[in-house]
């Protein structure tokens, strides 16, 4: 059980950039894929992208594609999302996850962090 703990997070103006990142804790950070998700207010759980253990192989949700971006240093057990042209409706809470490669499961979560774009 991998602990994780978000920061960053604020109040942006539409257009701008934020930087979330997550800090896990523990030796086996490098054999785990790494997400991120969030939840705005009303809606469900979104998926917004993952990295695998290497870093070399990324893969993002629709609705962030082209303007999202998750890195990952395994030196530093840190996984971070770096968010471009943000728009009002990715408002929302965002939490990084873990799982192993072959986990069919996202099993250890952070607790998220607020992330509120204005127009």
């Amino acid at each position: 059980q991998v602990q994780l703990v978000e920061s960053g997070g604020g109040l942006v103006q539409a257009g701008g950039s934020l930087r979330l990142s997550c800090a896990a804790s523990g030796r086996t950070f490098s054999n785990y894929v790494l997400g991120w998700f969030r939840q705005g207010p009303g809606m469900e759980r979104e998926f917004v992208g993952r990295i695998n253990w290497s870093g070399g192989n990324t893969y993002y949700g629709d609705s962030v594609k082209g303007r999202f971006t998750i890195s990952r240093d395994n030196a530093k057990n840190t996984v971070d999302l770096q968010m471009n042209s943000l728009k009002p409706e990715d408002t929302a809470v965002y939490r990084c996850a873990a799982r192993t490669e072959d986990q069919p499961f996202f099993s250890s979560w952070g607790q998220g962090i607020q992330v509120t774009v204005s127009s």
